[in-house]
This record gives C-alpha cells, sequence and structure tokens, in this order.
C-alpha cells in the first residue's frame, strides 16, 4: 500500500519544504522560483519512502472566469515523482487525494499539462479545455494562445461551457 499525506504549506517544516524542492528541481527542465512560489499555500500531496520525499502535488485556490462567473478553483501544481518511482502509480495516488480536496472544497479544478501527463489527468475524470484561454492581467484580458488545448479542468459543482472561453487570474511567470 502507497501512503500518501496531506498537508497545508504552513504545516511543513524548512527541511521538508527543502526536500520537497529538490524533487520538484530534480524533476522538471525548468522550475523557477515562480513555479515554486506557484506550488505553495495549499495543500500538498506527498509521499515519503524512508525519510525522502518521492511523489509531490499540491493543490493551491485560484479564480477562473467563465460564463460571467468567478470559479473558486483548485488548481493543481508541481506534479512529480522522483525518475527511479515512476510507473508505480505515484503520480495517481498524489492525484486521487487532490481530487478528493477539490471536490471536498471548489467548484471546479484546473491545471495545465501537455502529453504524456495529460494522460494520467483524462483517465482521473480531468477534461481537455476545448475554448479560448486568457489570462486577466494588469493591462486587462488578454489571450493566452500557446495555452489552448493544454489546460484541464475536473468539474465539481460549476456549470461548464468547454468550448467557451476560459480566463485565469495573474501570477508571475506561467500563467497556467
Amino acid at each position: 500500500m502507497i501512503d500518501v499525506t496531506t498537508v497545508h504549506t504552513s504545516s511543513l517544516d524548512a527541511t521538508r519544504l527543502q526536500a520537497i524542492r529538490r524533487l520538484l528541481d530534480d524533476a522538471f527542465l525548468v522550475f523557477d522560483d515562480d513555479a515554486w512560489e506557484h506550488c505553495l499555500g495549499g495543500t500538498h500531496a506527498t509521499i515519503w519512502e524512508g525519510g525522502e520525499v518521492v511523489a509531490h502535488a499540491s493543490v493551491v485556490q485560484r479564480r477562473l472566469l467563465h460564463g460571467g462567473q468567478a470559479l473558486r478553483t483548485g488548481y493543481v501544481e508541481a506534479v512529480a515523482v522522483r525518475a527511479d518511482r515512476r510507473r508505480r502509480g505515484y503520480g495517481r495516488v498524489v492525484m486521487e487525494r487532490l481530487g478528493e480536496v477539490i471536490r471536498g472544497a471548489y467548484e471546479v479544478g484546473g491545471l495545465g499539462a501537455g502529453e504524456p501527463a495529460a494522460t494520467l489527468y483524462r483517465s482521473l475524470g480531468w477534461r481537455a479545455w476545448e475554448g479560448r484561454t486568457w489570462v486577466l492581467g494588469p493591462e486587462g484580458l488578454a489571450r493566452t494562445p500557446k495555452d489552448d488545448g493544454g489546460v484541464y479542468v475536473l468539474p465539481v459543482t460549476a456549470t461548464l461551457d468547454l468550448a467557451g472561453d476560459l480566463a485565469c487570474d495573474w501570477r508571475g511567470g506561467e500563467v497556467w
């Protein structure tokens, strides 16, 4: 059995936060300080083995704008599994746990992903956003065409038109 833990960022001590950051730095080609900031302030799902983190994902609150509504969104960030532990179901386990968090606290889940990661998300009920993507930034509403086709949602209570427009709130670095 895989033992997954969920904890808010505020309950992670400096040693655990540093271990998570190392995992993420190793897992992604580019994982900068903006990406790190994006995964903080919410709930982390982690798997630890022998005192080392081997899988991580977090969900933070954001607002997605759709159909004239500002949707309370559980946005998934920093999903990673240590290279020597991949293909064992660890990514699925942390995502299933975050799915429970999202279904219990948010109107919709959101995330940005490319293949092959999107295959996992689709298998867990996430749906590809088919419409145009936008960001509500400092200059107002702006298109994010490079993100079209790479945004996924997990419907909870919100009514969604997957072919409609979807905008995210502004943040530094990658907005989606």
